[in-house]
């Protein structure tokens, strides 16, 4: 039987005649289509891992804002998935002798469907927390819930992501701040590009919202980040309108020549 569920070729089974050959017929047809449901499309594929990775995401922000989360990645290798969480306090994500990690592996293993021993949880920290465009929004997020004033809490975060090595950084903050008149305020600092190719490796954007007692106010923070040929702080890429100048070779001194003529040298 091929894929398409077609007889190509039948052998003689002595073992099996009649109703028991029938059966072992539709058996072997039933096994073709499980086997050709089991393999899904590409297209499908990719749906797949976008939405269990928003999905993931929404967790992980929801249950470890507070604990400086700054993202997640997801390595999927034939003997389990990792998911590595990115915060800024990993030991709080761990929690008290790695309990807190562990029921969150247990919640994603129930939610997914994983098998036992199938997925693995790691908390990695990260290198500079100045530089993470989602964990200077959460700060901003926490200081505006404190009650600390607009523009107070928002050019603390620009100083602490200047200081920190950024390029740029801009802080939006828009809603009901004073007054039952919605406006948006916007702090920035340093140089920032808006477009072009360059905008998703140096630019890094993070969008939270608060639930402030006059209403809602959304909090929007961009980095852009400095280039760093190692690829740690930020891209190995520089930007394409970016100008050398080298400094110009030294040249060597050369000593003039004689004449060879002994008619042309001088009495």
């Amino acid at each position: 039987i091929n894929r398409q569920g077609i007889v190509v070729q039948a052998r003689a089974m002595p073992w099996a005649a009649g109703k028991a050959r029938q059966k072992c017929f539709e058996q072997a047809v039933c096994g073709l289509r499980r086997q050709m449901a089991a393999q899904i499309s590409k297209k499908r594929k990719f749906v797949a891992d976008g939405v269990f990775y928003a999905e993931l995401n929404e967790l992980l922000t929801r249950e470890l804002a507070e604990d400086g989360y700054s993202g997640v990645e997801v390595r999927v290798t034939p003997m389990r998935t990792e998911v590595i969480i990115r915060a800024t306090r990993t030991q709080n994500v761990l929690g008290d002798k790695g309990r807190r990690i562990r029921e969150l592996t247990a919640v994603v293993q129930k939610r997914w469907n994983f098998a036992e021993n199938s997925v693995e949880l790691y908390a990695e920290k990260v290198a500079n927390r100045g530089l993470c465009a989602v964990a200077q929004c959460e700060s901003l997020r926490y200081k505006l819930i404190g009650g600390l004033a607009v523009r107070r809490a928002c050019y603390g975060v620009v100083r602490f992501v200047m200081e920190s090595g950024a390029k740029g950084v801009e802080c939006v903050v828009a809603g009901k701040i004073r007054g039952a008149r919605a406006k948006a305020m916007k702090f920035t600092d340093g140089y920032m590009i808006k477009s072009g190719d360059p905008k998703r490796q140096y630019v890094a954007t993070a969008v939270r919202h608060v639930a402030l007692r006059q209403g809602m106010l959304g909090v929007r923070v961009t980095i852009m980040l400095p280039y760093d040929p190692t690829g740690k702080t930020g891209p190995k890429t520089p930007l394409p309108d970016q100008v050398s100048v080298q400094e110009p070779k030294e040249e060597a001194y050369v000593q003039p020549t004689t004449s060879v003529d002994p008619t042309k040298e001088k009495m």
